[in-house]
Order: structure tokens, then sequence, then C-alpha cells
């Protein structure tokens, strides 16, 4: 027992003075493990980087090429656009059209509500969609500030309605839908078909170089004058009712009806001769050529719909006067069966 209680006092006495002792060597042992560096050398340094950081100071080609925009340009936009109010910027295209800034524009289903009050009759289940589509685009068309009627625009509407309203089934209705469609967008129709029928008129006899030229604003023709008025016109708006115009210009000019042929004038004319972006353009011709092709392929379903039909109600005709005819025959036997009898009953 003596013994135990020796080696423990010992144990805690040696214990105590390496908690106690104030010399080095003692201190350094027992905290040793402090040593050791909680983090490697590169997190350290990516760290003491990140402190240190300061916008567009970084040790980077990015930083060293941008860095100079850093901080005061920032705020400056971000002033600039705390104090926005619509139509004040100072842009020549605010300047322009910044007086119409809140100015109350109808809805897309505004425009179709007013179009189906002035048609007024249910519109055939096939053709709703497409109509609709019309209104919807014609109406987003007028409405927006930059746009401004032409001959053009005048000719290719003409022409889109002309297309898609052709075999509609009553044709006093389809006359009917597009004054109505016409009107519900604030255009006047006796306007529209006016101008459409001088620039066909005027195109009737002209080459594509003709209309190449004059999309250049050589001369002193209609389609000049529009082509002169689009280039000096910083803002001048493109429709797709001007690009299907243009599509009805090359075929009264004798292009090929063909979506690859078409695309290549669209972008002639357009791109190069008018020095306006082209590429809306030649989708627009194309999707003219794929709604004329669906179209034509409607139409002859719907002639091949009418010849059944027809020869149905021929065959029912047929089938009818047979059972008239049969009948006739029928009852002239009856009426000689019977004649022949009275004659033998007044026999004496």
């Amino acid at each position: 027992m003596k013994f135990s209680r020796t080696v423990a006092l010992a144990i805690i006495a040696g214990s105590a003075s390496a908690f106690t002792s104030t010399t080095p060597s003692t201190r350094a042992s027992s905290l040793k493990m402090s040593e050791t560096p909680f983090f490697t050398s590169d997190i350290a340094a990516a760290l003491d980087k990140e402190i240190q950081y300061a916008p567009g100071k970084a040790d980077t080609d990015f930083a060293r090429k941008y860095g100079h925009l850093a901080g005061a340009q920032i705020r400056t936009v971000l002033d600039k656009e705390i104090q926005y109010a619509p139509g004040k910027a100072d842009t020549d295209f605010a300047r322009k059209y910044g007086h119409l800034a809140g100015a109350q524009i109808r809805t897309v289903g505004e425009a179709f509500k007013q179009f189906t009050d002035i048609l007024g009759t249910p519109i055939n289940a096939l053709y709703k969609g497409i109509c609709t589509d019309l209104v919807g685009s014609l109406h987003l068309i007028v409405v927006d500030a930059r746009f401004q009627r032409d001959a053009v625009f005048s000719l290719g509407l003409v022409s889109s309605l002309n297309l898609v309203l052709k075999n509609y089934p009553e044709q006093d209705v389809a006359k009917r839908i597009k004054s109505a469609m016409i009107e519900a967008v604030g255009l006047n129709e006796a306007d529209i078909d006016a101008e459409a029928a001088a620039l066909e008129a005027w195109a009737q006899g002209m080459t594509k170089d003709d209309i190449t030229n004059a999309l250049k604003g050589e001369g002193d023709s209609p389609l000049s004058a529009i082509a002169k008025a689009a280039k000096d016109d910083q803002w001048w708006m493109y429709s797709r009712f001007f690009g299907i115009g243009l599509v009805r210009i090359m075929e009264i000019v004798g292009v090929e009806q063909d979506m690859s042929v078409a695309y290549d004038v669209m972008e002639e004319w357009v791109g190069k001769s008018m020095e306006k972006p082209f590429y809306t353009a030649c989708s627009d011709s194309d999707l003219y050529f794929k709604t004329k092709g669906k179209l034509d392929m409607m139409e002859t379903m719907m002639k091949e719909i009418e010849i059944r039909e027809k020869k149905r109600m021929a065959d029912r005709l047929e089938a009818k006067a047979d059972m008239a005819l049969r009948k006739a025959e029928k009852d002239a036997k009856l009426q000689e069966e019977e004649a022949k009898e009275s004659s033998k009953e007044t026999v004496p």
C-alpha cells in the first residue's frame, strides 16, 4: 500500500510540474501540437488573397482588361436606372416616341371581340384558328408606334386574306370576315384595297431587276418612294404583311413561286436593295409558302369531299328515279289488268 501511494504521488507531482513549470523546454514540449498549422499553405494563401480583394484589382487577365470599369461606372448606371422615367430617356428613340409613353393600347382580346361583334356570325370551324391568328398579328402590328401603312403592306394584307378565304364555304361570309378584320384594327378597307390595286397595276409588265432598282430608291415609282422612306427612317418597322406584299410582287413579275427561290430574292430585295435586316422577311416568305401548301391541300380535300357528295347525291337521285319508274310501270300494269277485268264483266 505504501508503494502504491508513493507511485501515485509521484505521477501527480510530475503532471503538475508539466503545467506549472516556466522553463522553455517544458513549455515547448507541452504545447508541441499547437505548432502544426490548421490550414495548408495553399488554403491560407487563398484566404489571404480573398481578404485583400478589391473590385477590379484581381491578378487576372479579365481584371486587367475590364478592372477600370469597377466602381464609379456601376454606380452611375444604377443611379441612372433609379431616376428612370418612361419616355424620358436621353436617346433618339425616346425623343421621337417618348410622347406616347403611358398611352392606352387595346389588348388583342379587345380587338378580337370587336372583330366578332362587327362580323356578327360564327366562323367556320376550319377557319377559326387562322382567323384568330390573323386578327392578333394584325392588331399587334398596327398598334406599334413605328408602324407606317404603305402600299406594299396593303398588298400583302389583301393577298393574305384572299389566300386564306378563297375557298371559304360561304363567299358572302368570307367578304364580311375580311371587312370586319380590317375595321377591327382601325384600318379603312377602301384605302387598303385601293393601295393594293394601284401597286399591282404598276408592277404589271415589270421585271425582277426593275423591282430591285426600285427598292434601292431609284426612280420615281410608288415602290421607290416606299423604299426611300424606309431607308431614311432609322426606326422603320418591317411587318409580316410587308414581306407577303413583296412575295406577291415576285409572283406578278414572274419569279418562280418556290420557297428556296423566293428566299434568295427576298434576301436581295430587303437585305441588299433596302439595306434592312432580311432574316425575318425570309422566314415570313418560307411561312407563306408553307401555309399556302397547307391551304392548297385543304382546297384539294374539300373539292374531293364535294365531288364525293355530288356523286352520292346523284346516286340517291338515280335510285329515287328508278324506284319512281318501277312504281309507274307497276301502276300501269295494274291499271291495264283492271281494265281487262272490267271489260270481261261488261261482256253479255
